[in-house]
């Protein structure tokens, strides 16, 4: 009975999702429908009350803050210092300058939170000017098309602010627990750059100039800024000094400093950003109040219960657990993007999880790295639509660039399985 109220359920809400009903309220909708349908309580009150509880949460006031600081930094010239600040380091590496993609969009994910922003911001500056250089297209928007997929995992991220407020797990153990899988994602992605650039020495253009260890000390001033961002945010996190709340106020103020020092702050921009961060949280919250609801609603019917009986009674092992939700993920990343994959799943798959034995906070982090996936598969791939305004290539030839960077990240979830530890060591060390 239970299976097919939810399917009743997920098919109404299918329907409303593609007939361009807002997805948070086609959450709503689904909510009260359920709780009419199927149970005897009036949905008003139990929609007050959710939407109440989970919109007022302190912990999730990080979200707009770190929204904020991702806009301010996004108008301001950080990634073409960064751009001059790497370049110098890497001309006798193979590959060269295709590395600034990986290593620019890495250290650019730890101060954005924004998977698209993070892609578009470095392509705006990398892509014209690898291509200015004779670099392959192939290689020049694959290894953008990957990298950029790091603003979701390497923190602040925004989809794990959404994961732990949905899953109650530490947001502050969240953020550290995804440095070292970043990391590892960007050193495989730069791992392939050399092999593949070491097999096709013939399609890497020559360095232009050689640079002394002198000039490139030199040039290493434009990182100032973002390490300096970077380590305030980050270490204040992991030292204790403060939570990710109060982190994210230190980026945003940080993010000010930056902007009115390389003179970009003025009134215009300083709107804009506020407004376009407005514009974002009011789209993310509308969701999370759905999402919130929903919940509520599926705990009266009773689904997330037995939908955790039907699956233990499968017998499934916890490997095989996961090989089943990661397909799931990626095939329902095919059609939402990654803040609604995990408001719409958490609710039924927790229960789940926690039975099976699965650590919630490094299933935070698969669930992270497997909708990474989902941003370079098509027909909805945000990142693949952000490379498709930049360059205008068809959407199909870009996701064919980007097909080695997803199975790098199939090898880094098999590793991150293999080794748990990368996930919960520095979390486990965090002081306070």
């Amino acid at each position: 009975m239970e299976i097919m109220i939810a399917a009743v359920m997920i098919g109404l809400m299918l329907a409303l999702l593609a007939g361009g009903v807002w997805i948070g309220l086609a959450l709503m909708a689904i909510g009260i429908l359920g709780m009419l349908g199927f149970t005897p309580r009036a949905p008003g009150d139990g929609m007050a009350v959710a939407i109440w509880s989970h919109g007022s949460s302190w912990t999730l006031t990080a979200l707009p803050l770190f929204l904020w600081m991702g806009e301010i930094l996004f108008r301001t010239k950080l990634s073409e210092d960064m751009f001059k600040g790497l370049s110098p380091w890497l001309e006798r590496l193979p590959g060269r300058l295709l590395h600034t993609n990986i290593i620019g969009c890495t250290l650019f994910a730890a101060v954005s939170g924004s998977s698209a922003a993070t892609c578009a911001t470095i392509g705006k500056i990398a892509l014209p000017e690898l291509e200015r250089r004779g670099y392959p297209e192939s290689m020049a928007l694959g290894t953008l098309a990957g990298a950029g997929t790091l603003g979701l995992l390497i923190p602040p991220s925004i989809i794990m602010i959404v994961y732990g407020v949905a899953a109650d797990v530490s947001i502050s153990k969240l953020f550290i627990g995804g440095v070292l899988p970043g990391i590892l994602l960007a050193t495989l992605f730069m791992g392939w750059v050399v092999v593949w650039s070491l097999m096709n020495p013939g399609k890497i253009p020559a360095a232009d100039l050689k640079t002394t260890f002198v000039e490139k000390l030199a040039a290493s001033k434009n990182l100032i800024p973002v390490i300096l961002l970077i380590g305030g945010v980050l270490g204040s996190i992991y030292s204790g000094i403060a939570t990710a709340t109060e982190a994210a106020a230190i980026g945003v103020i940080g993010s000010l400093i930056i902007a009115a020092s390389q003179r970009t702050l003025n009134r215009k921009s300083f709107f804009g950003a506020l407004m376009g961060a407005t514009r974002l949280y009011c789209m993310i919250a509308l969701i999370l109040a759905g999402s919130a609801f929903l919940t509520l609603a599926m705990g009266y019917i009773g689904l997330p219960r037995h939908l955790a009986e039907w699956i233990g009674a499968l017998g499934l092992s916890p490997a095989m657990l996961l090989v089943a939700l990661a397909i799931f993920y990626i095939l329902l990343g095919c059609f939402l993007d990654g803040i609604s994959i995990v408001v719409l799943t958490m609710a039924v798959l927790m229960p789940t999880i926690q039975s099976a034995g699965i650590d919630p906070l490094w299933f935070g982090i698969f669930v992270v790295v497997v909708v990474e996936m989902a941003q370079v598969t098509p027909p909805v791939g945000f990142n693949l639509f952000v490379l498709q305004g930049l360059t205008g290539r068809d959407m199909t030839v870009i996701a064919r660039y980007a097909l080695p960077y997803f199975l790098l990240m199939v090898v880094a979830v098999v590793l991150l399985y293999t080794f748990p530890g990368l996930v919960t060591w520095l979390p486990g060390h965090m002081i306070g």
